[in-house]
């Protein structure tokens, strides 16, 4: 059996080059710690839809990208970094607040998961709430957690409006709450586990916020 040792280099330096364009780069930096749909991109780079959709294509082709369909409003897509692709690359600066407030549209599973996985991360403490909040926990949610040694038995949905301040970090876990709730410092595009209601969908949304929340983490510190 031949072993192609040049194909690992061989994709790294693909990569590299990807990112020779200060527009691509600037959009890993942008993708970092959160997901940005092609207009919001757009937006911060201030260049046209067409040299846009050139840059995502180089970037989707070399793996470092990848866009996912909205949840919400099906005609709007969310591009994502693979953190895995570039593990040295678009990192970004601190981030200084008092708070950090996770927020879906039901407050049920999502938030509710990240706050419990954030509060056992960081001593930057966490809260969740949702824009639509449900009268309970979706006990998936609960049996996730607890399957990972956090306890959701006592967390109640509570309501977004009212209980955000301007020194909170806002992250959004939801397509819904985004586009209702565009102020959010950063956005992470989860799929609902709670619409299929299976335990891997569950498993799945857990080990997808425990590793945002890992990346995230190390760049939040406490607010004066």
């Amino acid at each position: 059996m031949l072993i192609d040792r040049n194909a690992p280099l061989e994709a790294r330096a693909r990569r590299h080059a990807a990112l020779a364009d200060p527009a691509r780069l600037r959009m890993v930096d942008l993708l970092s710690l959160g997901d940005l749909s092609p207009t919001e991109l757009r937006l911060h780079l201030g260049i046209t839809s067409n040299l846009l959709a050139h840059h995502l294509k180089v970037l989707e082709r070399e793996g470092i990208v990848a866009r996912v369909r909205s949840e919400g409003d099906g005609r709007r897509s969310y591009v994502r970094l693979d953190p895995t692709a570039l593990a040295d690359l678009g990192q970004a600066g601190a981030i200084d607040a008092t708070r950090v407030v996770f927020i879906c549209t039901a407050n049920s599973a999502r938030s509710q998961l990240a706050r419990a996985i954030w509060n056992e991360s960081s001593s930057v403490p966490a809260v969740s709430a949702g824009t639509h909040p449900a009268q309970r926990v979706a006990p998936g949610a609960v049996a996730v957690a607890g399957r990972h040694g956090l306890d959701l038995s006592g967390a109640v949905p509570v309501l977004a409006e009212g209980l955000v301040t301007a020194s909170d970090l806002i992250v959004t876990v939801c397509d819904r709450a985004h586009e209702e709730y565009p102020v959010a410092t950063l956005h992470w595009s989860v799929p609902d586990p709670v619409r299929g209601g299976e335990r891997r969908a569950f498993d799945a949304a857990f080990d997808e916020l425990e590793e945002r929340v890992a990346r995230l983490a190390p760049y939040v510190r406490l607010a004066a």
